[in-house]
């Protein structure tokens, strides 16, 4: 089964990135995941359930350990051949 997550974190500080925000970052953009797309307002990431679902744990544990008081996040079954994100 493949997995699309999409999230966010805040508090939002449009000036610099917070520090939750590039841990969270850094989680997705370290995980085994095939495709990843990082940006101000959100982030997505798709790739088999386990590297996923491994990604969002350790996001949630970083990410509000670094001062998240909020992470908002959308977990979604993709097809094999659907696929957005790069």
């Amino acid at each position: 089964m493949r997995l699309r997550v999409e999230f966010t974190t805040e508090p939002f500080d449009l000036d610099e990135a917070p520090a939750h925000a590039v841990v969270a970052r850094e989680v997705i953009q370290s995980a085994e995941l095939d495709a990843v797309d990082v940006g101000p307002f959100g982030n997505t990431a798709e790739g088999g359930a386990d590297a996923v679902l491994t990604a969002v744990d350790e996001l949630l544990r970083k990410a509000l350990g670094a001062g998240a008081t909020r992470v908002s996040l959308q977990v979604n079954v993709i097809g094999e051949g659907e696929g957005g994100a790069q």
